[in-house]
């Protein structure tokens, strides 16, 4: 079994910045992309960002120079760090990962998610 777990989401003003974090634990060979998804009330999930294994970055346009995306694979984590926060940005944050299962092949998994509340 694979658990995702995000975790560094909460209360921000306007301009302020936040580090999300997204570990994955459990029994698996290797983690392959791992991708960030936001989904506000009302508003369809959103793509945010994604890491490969060797950490080839790819930030969603529309957030690139305030959103930075980072792995640490000794650790299967993976960061997200949030700058220059506006109120549009208020969404659950969504951790997805793609796993290797030992004879199964790759699968995807997901988190709950982390809330991120900007202020204005």
């Amino acid at each position: 079994q694979v658990q995702v777990v995000e975790s560094g989401g909460g209360l921000v003003q306007a301009g302020g910045s936040l580090r999300l974090s997204c570990a994955a634990s459990g029994i698996f060979s290797e983690i392959g992309t791992m991708t960030w998804y936001r989904q506000a009330p009302g508003k369809q999930r959103e793509f945010v960002a994604s890491v490969g294994r060797s950490e080839t970055a790819n930030v969603a346009s529309a957030l690139k120079g305030r959103f930075t995306i980072s792995r640490d694979n000794a650790k299967n984590t993976m960061y997200l760090h949030l700058s220059g926060l506006r109120p549009e940005d208020t969404a659950v944050y969504v951790c997805d990962v793609v796993v290797l299962l030992p004879g199964a092949g790759w699968r995807n998994d997901r988190g709950r998610g982390t809330q991120v509340t900007v202020s204005s």
